[in-house]
């Protein structure tokens, strides 16, 4: 059995704390030294002014400091309250690796990795960077589909990533118990390094092209100015800055509190074992690969001539620092550890034991128990802030040392173009809002912790800390009846069950429980009438004297008239989509604004931005939790209504894109003539505390025409079946309008000069390389859901962006960017799912007409009406 030995370390606790450690001379599980004293600075140079204050000297804000001053930025300083990698950074773990679930992330630790593999040689500095590889281990069969899953996720992409098989593993791990093993997921290049030489050599390099770091130099007072800048309160003095990146980790709640934000995070506590030589271990040839075992929930690395190991325990087991969320983090603290707690991760030690029988005769050296910061997705949060001018965060990193290097590009490129450099929406700060609780964030953080080696299905629910406070006036309503699923705070039915369906939560890689019931939600929207609660669209009222000025700069499109509405693309300065957003135009100047529930604050906060610095006097409002949204869509929605209110709802008074305010049963609506299911249908924008009343008079008005619910599942196949694109999927800042066929809503010939004009001219001057396009194909029990491959001729060419199973034509539909030259109808294609590829072919889009467009042919053709 692995034994503790004598030499484990050992120090002094702080006084009220379970810390172990001394302040002074601490040697981590990776031999890395501590100083006696704690290091200053050499640096005696003081700034008055600085273009970017960088606050936390770990990994993460030395990197950003590398990066921007790299790029060429001026007086950027680091202020850094103890030492250099105080907090998290100093005892991490060290790992590294190509792969992250998520298609964007995976980007991030790209970038990482490749900086660090030539970090030494440009500093000079040594940063211990080990790159034997990582294979995670498959135990199950449903774990064998999750490495294809994830394959076809990958291969559109730079990172090396392969599927091995039990003798290959055996080959290069030659240590394990290979009864259970099925398959790896082997991502060569993945490895570990010294966080502590990884920080100083950024350091050095940050130094080199002209950044200075202070430390030690706590920020006491953060102050904004009314024009955009900051004073920065130091006990050395005072400095202003043009812009502040808050990138504190441990502390980044205090900075937080400090411009008047209560930032979701929390520190949890990790613990990792590390071995003395193991002779097996010492015997081998070259590095054992990082193994990550995902059933036993641990990592395991070679240590020197030992094994390095550190386990996820579950929620239940887990420990949360809570008492630093109320009471802050104690004063003093910077690299100290907590007292191990060996029995708290036993199972996961003797899983271990099992997968690796030579840790059976170990000796345990060091057990390393310190505080790393989690959000409440796990996912950290960077970018600009919303409602603080040139606010920045990088904070609640529980990977810091992989997302460090490529975090600090991202953020250095965006800072210096002003716009991000690519797609990275999830790691949004503006994801969070009001609604994000002390107690909400830690039931996830809790919850996200112990997650963190689980099956990562597509369409997955977690349900800690479920509902929020915002919930619509309709949940209590409906809550028993659908299958909730989560969208920025609120809960929104994603399908609905009949008596006798199983109602449970299946997640699944293939068709699950909730296939039949979406196809009778589909059918019920095509052939009669559906309700559905959309109320987590983002809500907001802009007006004032500049306006029409402001939203002609901020969008693409022309500006809809009074009473009408449209769809409007903010585009970036290189003429990518931002957003989108229907826009109505209510009365003369006011409008009201609707973007999807997790675009809210990130949209607001561009639209905030571009008011400010262009100078333009309006007033926005975000109205978004006083707003609840019905639609009522399918061919007897007029009928229903129309039983309702006195306003004509015909199709010559209510037009299609129309805007009006009526009275659907005395209850004041804003009826807007749109459904994203492209059939007949209104999006009814109502007070919220009328939800439970409107949705009941609607229902009660619609049963002669077989009114019934249905969810979101429901509307993705109608919005899919029109070619209707979705922002995040088929457009985002990865892509221009044109190539996303949302030429239509580009007005290039309209007098205003808007944001990504000019950009945008010069992209169809030189042509398209890619385009969207729709496909369809004929699968077995799995349909696409976005990011897979797309292959011809041997090679990987493109990838989707959503999918779904058509239920019109029983084959699986998918949006796809494929080149210029594939484009055209009739080409094939083959999509990648599961391991398997079939063939795809493009059709001619969309696959249904929407309803306005079959009601003008009906019309042209002498017909009254479909």
């Amino acid at each position: 059995m692995l034994r503790l030995s004598a030499q484990r370390l050992r120090g002094l606790p702080l006084p009220s704390l379970p810390l172990r450690g001394s302040p002074g001379r601490l040697r981590s599980a990776c031999g890395r030294q501590g100083e006696e004293n704690p290091p200053s600075s050499a640096e005696t140079r003081w700034k008055d002014k600085a273009e970017t204050v960088i606050i936390g000297g770990g990994c993460v804000g030395v990197s950003l400091a590398y990066h921007l001053a790299k790029a060429g930025m001026k007086d950027v300083v680091l202020l850094e309250k103890s030492e250099l990698t105080a907090g998290s950074t100093w005892h991490a773990a060290g790992l590294t690796t190509y792969f992250h679930p998520g298609i964007n992330l995976k980007k991030i630790h790209y970038a990482s990795i490749k900086l660090y593999e030539k970090l030494e040689e440009e500093t000079g500095q040594v940063v211990g960077f080990h790159q034997p590889g990582s294979i995670r281990i498959a135990t199950t069969p449903v774990r064998v589909d999750e490495f294809k899953y994830q394959m076809t996720r990958t291969g559109w992409h730079a990172t090396e990533q392969y599927i091995i098989g039990p003798e290959k593993i055996q080959e290069m791990f030659p240590l394990l118990n290979m009864n259970k093993i099925l398959a790896g997921l082997y991502n060569p290049g993945d490895g570990h390094i010294d966080p502590y030489s990884l920080t100083m050599a950024l350091a050095a390099g940050a130094r080199k092209y002209g950044a200075l770091l202070k430390y030690p130099a706590p920020v006491t007072s953060l102050k904004p100015r009314s024009d955009g800048t900051w004073d920065v309160e130091t006990p050395q003095g005072s400095m202003r800055a043009n812009r502040i990146v808050n990138a504190a980790g441990l502390w980044a709640r205090e900075v937080g509190k400090m411009v008047g934000l209560e930032h979701p995070l929390i520190p949890v506590q990790h613990q990792y074992v590390v071995t003395s030589t193991i002779p097996e271990v010492k015997a081998l040839k070259r590095e054992l690969p990082v193994l990550r075992d995902l059933e036993g929930s641990y990592y395991l690395r070679q240590e020197r001539d030992g094994l390095l190991f550190g386990p996820y325990e579950s929620q239940e087991k887990m420990k949360v620092q809570d008492a630093w969320v109320t009471d802050g983090v104690p004063p003093g603290f910077g690299k100290e550890l907590f007292e191990s707690d060996l029995d708290r991760i036993m199972e996961h030690v003797e899983a271990a034991m099992e997968m690796v029988p030579v840790l059976k005769k170990a000796d345990i050296i060091n057990i390393v128990n310190g505080p790393i910061t989690y959000s409440p997705d796990i996912l950290p949060m960077v970018g600009p802030h919303q409602g603080v001018r040139n606010y920045w965060v990088a904070v609640g990193f529980g990977y810091g040392i992989i997302h460090a290097g490529g975090v600090g590009k991202y953020l250095s490129d965006w800072i210096l173009h002003g716009e991000p450099p690519f797609d990275l929406i999830e790691l949004d700060p503006n994801r969070y809002g009001k609604w994000t609780t002390t107690q909400y964030t830690e039931a996830k953080a809790r919850e996200s912790y112990g997650f963190n080696n689980i099956v990562g299905y597509p369409k997955e629910e977690r349900f800690a800390g479920r509902p929020t406070q915002r919930v619509s006036g309709l949940y209590k309503t409906l809550e028993s009846k659908c299958s909730m699923g989560f969208h920025a705070g609120w809960e929104q039915p994603h399908w609905f069950y009949k008596l006798g369906q199983d109602t449970q939560y299946r997640p699944s890689f293939r068709r699950t429980n909730w296939f039949e019931p979406v196809g009778s939600e589909y059918k019920q929207v095509m052939q009669k009438v559906g309700v559905i609660d959309l109320s987590p669209f983002g809500k907001f009222n802009i007006k004032g004297q500049d306006s029409v000025r402001l939203l002609d700069h901020l969008f693409a499109n022309v500006i809809p008239k009074v009473g009408f509405t449209n769809i409007s693309h903010m585009l970036t300065p290189k003429g990518r989509v931002y957003a989108e957003l229907t826009v109505s135009h209510q009365t003369p100047g006011e409008f009201l604004l609707i973007t999807g529930s997790g675009s809210e604050l990130h949209d607001l906060r561009w639209i905030e931005e571009e008011a400010v610095n262009g100078g333009y006097n309006v007033e926005i409002k975000n109205i978004t939790d006083e707003l609840g949204v019905l639609g009522v869509a399918g061919p007897h929605a007029r009928k229903v209504l129309q039983k309702l209110t006195t306003e004509d709802l015909s199709d010559e008074v209510f037009k299609f894109l129309q805007t009006k305010s009526l009275k659907v049963s005395n209850i004041p609506v804003t009826a807007i003539r749109i459904s994203y299911t492209g059939e007949l249908g209104w999006e009814l924008y109502h007070r919220r505390e009328d939800s439970a009343a409107l949705y009941d008079i609607i229902m009660n008005a619609g049963q002669e025409e077989g009114i019934d619910n249905f969810g979101t599942y429901a509307m993705n196949v109608l919005r899919l079946e029109k070619a209707f694109r979705a922002w995040g999927s088929e457009m985002n800042c990865d892509t221009n309008p044109l190539e996303a066929g949302l030429e239509y809503f580009i007005k290039l010939n309209k007098p205003a000069d808007f944001i990504g004009k000019q950009a945008l001219k010069q992209i169809k001057a030189k042509g398209l390389k890619r385009r969207l396009v729709c496909l369809t194909l004929a699968t077995d029990d799995v349909d696409p859901e976005g990011n897979e491959s797309i292959w011809y001729d041997g090679k990987v060419v493109g990838n989707t962006t959503s999918g779904s199973y058509s239920y019109s034509i029983q084959k699986s539909l998918a949006f796809a960017y494929v080149p210029v030259e594939l484009s055209k109808v009739g080409q094939q294609v083959e999509v990648e799912l599961l391991g398997k590829n079939y063939l795809a072919s493009i059709i001619q889009e969309p696959l249904v007409l929407t309803e306005p467009t079959r009601n003008r042919l009906c019309k042209k053709s002498g017909k009254d009406e479909i």
